[in-house]
């Protein structure tokens, strides 16, 4: 969601588990039904618990845009027989920390705490999942940051742009909607509405959970229960596959600024298709994060269009997308954007041994350095359980990306890469670039 509640404790919790070592993962179901992933380190007396419930903003009602969101951002905002001022109070004093987010296809809440407060902070983080009272006058208090959010937005050209790609490409499904809602939605939002989105969203059916840190699996079947189990089994109606609209061309929207942005795609890649693997190392050669991509050599070293250009993967639960963005003067849009279109059309044509080896030593080098902190591998654990990935998947994710040949890139890059569909939207005043869109 566009507005974070977090609180910091004052301690460093990124100490975790050695980069080297093996992450073994115990498969937890509690006394009540609950199921969890675990990964045990009693070396620091702190434990992180990272929980997701699958459908978030996604399951707003038309209409009711952003209920979902502003719900997220009041858990903290009084809770059982505390107000906001009193829940902060008990969380400072346990030394806890608690984030609580918004996304289009889940929500997640992120807690950090000390062993010798375990019981205490589990209690208060139940009141909060459980309990919230949805005060009327914290509901008004937030819903004015939200919509200060939603003004800041409405100037921010990457914003705008990225919008108007999910208007064209989903323009009858949630995701065309923007998370946090519109000032029109969000103003007319009413107590009942945050009430009726906690219900719907928050429930154990759909419920994801990874723990890292000094808890044993009996513990944390009890925690899971006495955290968790109160909430209700089931929740809102999900929505269906999202079908891909957009017309390929040029869309621009005027905006006063020296520098236009630029977001392009299309369709992309479902997380499950047997060819993800391919299309994620063929990724990383166009337009990955790293210098060495394609599109950074063509399009910033060779030309300097630019100082940054990106593609990437976007599997979502309804949908999937290839976007990259990019941002230059508005004299230098036209020659970016046929640049673009070159290295799409080429890229479908294959890659080579050079480029695939050079993807593959960056991508099973830099995995490891994903496990440096307990609470990103309680992140890790619920993401692997979200994507259907088994307990194995940490173990023989590298061995995937290693087995990908150079006729899977060449036959993946011609499937995925489609230069006659892609998508620009510039927000900006480009010079020479016609909308066609």
């Amino acid at each position: 969601m566009m507005m974070r509640i977090a609180a910091f404790a004052g301690l460093v919790w990124a100490a975790a588990l050695p980069v080297s070592a093996a992450v073994e993962i115990d498969e937890v179901t509690s006394p009540g039904g609950i199921d969890a992933w675990l990964v045990q380190e009693d070396s620091i007396p702190f434990t992180a618990l990272e929980i997701r419930f699958k459908g978030g903003t996604i399951l707003d009602p038309e209409g009711k845009e952003g209920a979902v969101n502003l719900m997220m951002g009041l858990l903290e905002e009084g809770a059982a027989e505390m107000d906001a001022q009193g829940f902060a109070a008990a969380r400072e004093e346990l030394a806890a920390s608690f984030e609580f987010d918004a996304y289009d296809d889940a929500v997640s809440i992120s807690a950090r705490f000390l062993t010798e407060n375990r019981d205490e902070a589990v209690a208060l983080l139940r009141a909060a999942l459980v309990e919230p009272t949805f005060d009327q006058v914290a509901v008004d208090r937030v819903r004015d940051q939200v919509l200060s959010n939603i003004a800041s937005d409405l100037n921010d050209p990457r914003t705008i742009a990225y919008r108007a790609f999910s208007d064209a490409a989903f323009p009858d499904h949630p995701y065309s909607r923007p998370n946090d809602g519109t000032r029109d939605s969000v103003a007319t939002l009413t107590r009942q509405d945050i009430v009726d989105a906690h219900a719907a969203t928050l429930v154990r059916d759909r419920l994801y959970v990874g723990a890292v840190g000094d808890i044993t699996p009996e513990e944390l079947g009890t925690l899971l229960d006495d955290l968790l189990g109160d909430l209700p089994a089931t929740g809102g109606t999900l929505p269906e596959d999202a079908t891909y609209s957009a017309e390929p061309g040029v869309s621009v929207i005027d905006y006063d600024t020296p520098q236009s942005v630029v977001i392009f795609g299309h369709e992309g890649i479902d997380r499950h298709d047997p060819d993800f693997f391919a299309a994620y190392v063929a990724n990383e050669i166009f337009g990955g994060g790293g210098f060495n991509s394609r599109l950074m050599e063509e399009v910033r070293v060779k030309r300097g269009l630019t100082y940054g250009v990106g593609t990437g993967l976007q599997p979502m639960d309804y949908g999937a997308l290839i976007l990259g963005q990019a941002s230059t003067a508005n004299e230098s849009v036209a020659e970016t954007v046929e640049v673009l279109r070159d290295e799409w059309a080429r890229i479908a044509e294959g890659v080579t041994e050079e480029e695939l080896d050079a993807a593959k030593t960056y991508l099973t080098g830099a995995y490891p350095l994903r496990f440096d902190g307990n609470a990103r591998i309680a992140g890790i654990l619920v993401g692997m359980q979200m994507d259907g990935l088994g307990v194995d998947y940490i173990a023989s994710r590298n061995d995937n990306i290693e087995a990908v040949t150079l006729d899977d890139i060449a036959r993946v890059a011609d499937r995925i890469y489609r230069p006659e569909d892609l998508r620009f939207v510039v927000v900006g005043q480009p010079e020479g670039l016609d909308a066609t869109n």
